[in-house]
């Protein structure tokens, strides 16, 4: 007979792999069966449900003793910014030049709301370490961990990165940490191309008031982000690249993510050679 610990334990466990695999939210009390449903023929809509759904624009009354004025379009209630991706990222390049300090664009961050990442985040995770260090780390986007404290890089991928600093004498306070996009994206995955689009102008703004002299790129999506390079992350590692900041120009350094080095320890072995190289970079001597 199954006791009630081990009935317990059971659905801890199935919590836990739900977890896991990034089911991050409960939509419903009852499961559905998606697949079946998307063979099914669409419901028909009564006529009095489309009629009661689209109430009849009355006309305007009639100016100056002429004829009536055209009804107005409807409004389409709910639609923010994020829905036009053109859009939200020209307001935030607008509106990120116009902050002074990076505590200015903290709060710009705070208060915008033209990335739909922002609805489904529990918190802005904007950065970590020392924003005067020479050096400023940039990774993809919050995991669960960062999502949950508010900092980036806090789960085992930012253990993984604090022992890679470690291992070159660098620590949190000899460093400025950062990511492409500021909010978590549902389950972990990867943000789009959209959501990277809209966040790039305030993390090049957050770059012009850190102003480091050296960026490390962690994976492959900051490294195209900012460097503009197409290649993958294992053909990108293990090169400069210049990032222009006015008249200036920034040296970018890109590297293994370690939540892939996580996955694929053997690849460890690149990532020493990068911070091998970055040590030499920050000593004068590459």
């Amino acid at each position: 007979m199954t006791s009630h610990a081990d009935v317990e334990r059971d659905l801890i466990s199935y919590l836990d792999f739900h977890v896991e695999a990034g089911v991050d939210a409960a939509l419903d009390e009852h499961p559905h069966d998606r697949f079946q449903e998307a063979d099914a023929p669409p419901p028909a809509r009564p006529a009095a449900r489309a009629q009661a759904a689209e109430p009849p624009r009355r006309a305007l009354p009639p100016r100056d003793g002429g004829e009536a004025a055209p009804a107005p379009p409807a409004r389409t209630y709910g639609q923010s910014a994020a829905a036009k991706p053109d859009e939200a990222a020209g307001d935030a390049r607008a509106r990120a030049k116009e902050t002074r300090s990076l505590e200015e664009l903290v709060a710009l961050l705070a208060g915008f709301d033209g990335c739909p990442l922002k609805f489904t985040a529990k918190n802005l995770v904007f950065a970590d370490g020392n924003p005067a260090s020479r050096l400023m780390f940039v990774g993809e986007a919050p995991g669960a961990d960062e999502d949950r404290i508010g900092k980036p890089f806090m789960g085992r991928s930012g253990q993984l990165l604090d022992r890679m600093m470690r291992a070159i004498g660098l620590d949190r306070s000899s460093a400025y940490i950062a990511n492409i996009v500021p909010w978590r994206p549902p389950g972990n995955r990867n943000p789009t191309p959209q959501e990277v689009s809209i966040c790039k102008p305030f993390v090049e703004r957050q770059i012009e008031l850190a102003d480091p002299d050296l960026i490390v790129c962690l994976g492959s999506p900051a490294t195209q982000a900012l460097t503009g390079t197409k290649d993958g992350i294992l053909k990108a590692r293990g090169r400069f690249y210049p990032y222009r900041v006015g008249s200036r120009e920034i040296r970018v350094l890109a590297t293994l993510h370690p939540a892939y080095l996580l996955r694929q320890p053997v690849q460890k072995r690149l990532a020493w050679r990068d911070f091998r190289m970055l040590r030499a970079a920050l000593d004068g001597r590459a």
